[in-house]
């Protein structure tokens, strides 16, 4: 709906395709659909070269043969990576960070993968995987890759890297016992579909703020850029929508299911948050922002600097559980 009115009336977004970015990586993950497909095809029209991150093989072998089909001399790729296995995802983007294939520098990090509103379930590492997923695992990536983000800041020229993370105002209906204090509170059966989800989107922005924005790049003085973006006015068309449907069984979740698709914005424009928090200089570090050039309102649980510092540290707590206490970058190492 949203989009027919763009093309109709002018009103929505404004929209964002970023020119002129030859040189530059990007890293997406969830990259090959939905709306991180839509910012990997932006950046790669632009000259980027960008390396998208999946779980389906599939999704990335379509995703290369669209933007190849668009502009036959992009540089893209695709790695295949579960964000729900942690083990997976230190082996993949230690790869990218110091292997053979390993990156010389790094612009954009883009966390797009998730696991849309659905019924509980645990991943590969026994997290509900909604937070192992939407934000656990995408924390680890961030991590692996802090050191090259650093190198980049440092090259003479170089534009300040960034990091966006797809949030939502979905935030606001986490539930309000979040404590973030331990995994079996994570593992929380009784919550339902859509707090499981509310509660990643609100660690993503606690992340953003207060562990990126404040504990790293201020303390560290790295000149690097964080932010968390909304997506849309309301729930973008994207395929995820149809998890409702798995979320709520029933007729709720087809009603559901209807109205996002029938009045959200379709996923290029989705992507416009997102495109705009890794390319205008009126970008503020830590920040929430709701739209393009609209800084968002958090709730009270997202601007809560104790919340922050409490997933925080649970979150380093749980890697090194579940893969030992080397298993995480020193956040003060370069590559």
């Amino acid at each position: 709906m949203q989009s027919i009115l763009q093309s109709t009336t002018g009103l929505g977004p404004k929209p964002i395709h970023p020119d002129n970015l030859s040189g530059r990586v990007a890293v997406v993950v969830g990259g090959a659909f939905g709306i991180g497909f839509e910012v990997s095809r932006a950046l790669a029209h632009a000259g980027c070269r960008v390396l998208m991150v999946n779980r389906k093989e599939q999704q990335g072998d379509d995703a290369k043969a669209a933007i190849a089909a668009e502009s036959p001399g992009a540089r893209v790729e695709w790695h295949g990576c579960d964000m729900g296995d942690l083990a997976q995802v230190r082996d993949v983007f230690s790869r990218l960070r110091e292997g053979p294939e390993g990156l010389e520098r790094l612009d954009y990090l883009v966390l797009s993968a998730g696991v849309n509103t659905n019924q509980f379930g645990l991943d590969a590492d026994g997290i509900d995987r909604h937070f192992g997923v939407n934000f656990l695992g995408q924390f680890y990536v961030v991590n692996l890759l802090w050191p090259v983000l650093r190198r980049t800041a440092r090259m003479e020229g170089a534009p300040r890297p960034r990091v966006v993370f797809e949030a939502s105002e979905m935030h606001r209906m986490a539930p309000g016992n979040v404590h973030f204090a331990t995994l079996d509170e994570i593992n929380d059966e009784s919550l339902g579909p859509t707090e499981l989800y509310c509660r990643t989107k609100l660690a993503m922005i606690l992340f953003s703020k207060y562990g990126l924005a404040r504990k790293v790049i201020k303390e560290n003085g790295d000149d690097i850029l964080a932010v968390a973006v909304h997506p849309g006015a309301s729930q973008v068309n994207t395929a995820m929508q149809q998890q409702w449907k798995d979320a709520y069984p029933g007729i709720t979740g087809k009603l559901i299911t209807w109205a996002t698709l029938a009045f959200g914005r379709d996923v290029q424009q989705g992507s416009y948050s997102a495109l705009w928090g890794l390319t205008s200089d009126k970008v503020q570090n830590g920040w929430y922002y709701s739209d393009p050039d609209h800084p968002g309102k958090e709730s009270a649980q997202a601007s809560d600097e104790k919340l922050g510092e409490a997933l925080w540290e649970l979150s380093h707590r749980i890697i090194k559980d579940k893969l030992g206490e080397d298993a995480l970058v020193n956040w003060t190492t370069s590559a």
